[in-house]
């Protein structure tokens, strides 16, 4: 049997959070979804996510919420998380860090679904443990009747993102890249049936700098002084991946990049 997993991109601020709702009704009335996993870590301005976005999401019909470098942006999830399993971290966190990065949740439509939540090393976190062999760890707790796992690895780097592709090749259903906001065309299909991209992109408006205000942006970058950079509204983008995965065995069989323009309806 084949399954549809949607794997939707960072979303960025009330913008992302609306491209999120109206990607996930299109696609709805096309096809049937029978698993949702989303990157969630800027859904509340661009920094962190709060348990009532997270309400919001499940509400939508999304089994998984992956985070990253912004998880603890919000004072609130650290105490949210602990106690909201749907809710990840990254798995190679430092011990004793609130939450979980694995887990395996049964889907609205009887699917049982591994997602596991990484984050790179490079121009990254470096006190966060290897997610090479954190990946390795998670993977040995797979109960023998969860073949399909979908992987965020949640990195700065395209060559590191590649190599947890070619690592986790015919492990895992997919290993889908965020935290640039920036869609990447090279998705394909590795040997052994794994999905890649480097990265997913982003639920927001792409008028803008990676979702923030372009001129506060720029200032940044041309005086090199500090400064808040406001996430902006406009037409709310929505990218995301694609699926159609084996239940069986756990292989991706075909993927598709998705990008949909839901411009501002005026009242």
């Amino acid at each position: 049997m084949t399954v549809n997993i949607l794997f939707a991109g960072d979303v960025m601020a009330a913008v992302g959070r609306r491209a999120l709702r109206q990607g996930l009704e299109r696609l709805r009335g096309e096809l049937t979804l029978d698993a949702v996993v989303v990157n969630g870590e800027n859904a509340a301005g661009g920094q962190g996510i709060t348990p009532a976005i997270c309400a919001e999401f499940f509400s939508w019909g999304v089994d998984v919420i992956t985070t990253g470098n912004h998880v603890w942006d919000q004072r609130e999830t650290l105490h949210y998380i602990a106690g909201e399993r749907r809710l990840l971290r990254p798995y190679n966190a430092p011990p004793g860090t609130p939450g979980s990065g694995w887990v395996v949740v049964e889907t609205a439509s009887g699917l049982r679904l591994g997602v596991l939540d990484l984050m790179g090393r490079l121009f990254m976190h470096p006190v966060y443990d290897c997610p090479f062999r954190a990946a390795d760890a998670a993977l040995a707790q797979r109960p023998a009747d969860c073949p399909v796992v979908l992987v965020d690895f949640h990195a700065e780097a395209t060559s590191e993102k590649y190599a947890m592709g070619w690592h986790l090749a015919g492990r895992v259903s997919a290993v889908v890249g965020t935290h640039t906001h920036v869609p990447t065309a090279d998705e394909r299909v590795l040997p052994g049936g794994t999905a890649y991209q480097s990265d997913a992109g982003m639920c927001g408006c792409y008028d803008s700098i990676i979702g923030v205000d372009k001129d506060a942006a720029l200032r940044r970058f041309i005086t090199a002084l500090p400064g808040r950079a406001e996430a902006v509204d406009g037409v709310a983008t929505f990218c995301g991946l694609l699926l159609q995965v084996d239940a069986d065995s756990g292989q991706c069989r075909d993927l598709r990049r998705l990008r949909y323009d839901f411009p501002v309806v005026a009242p």
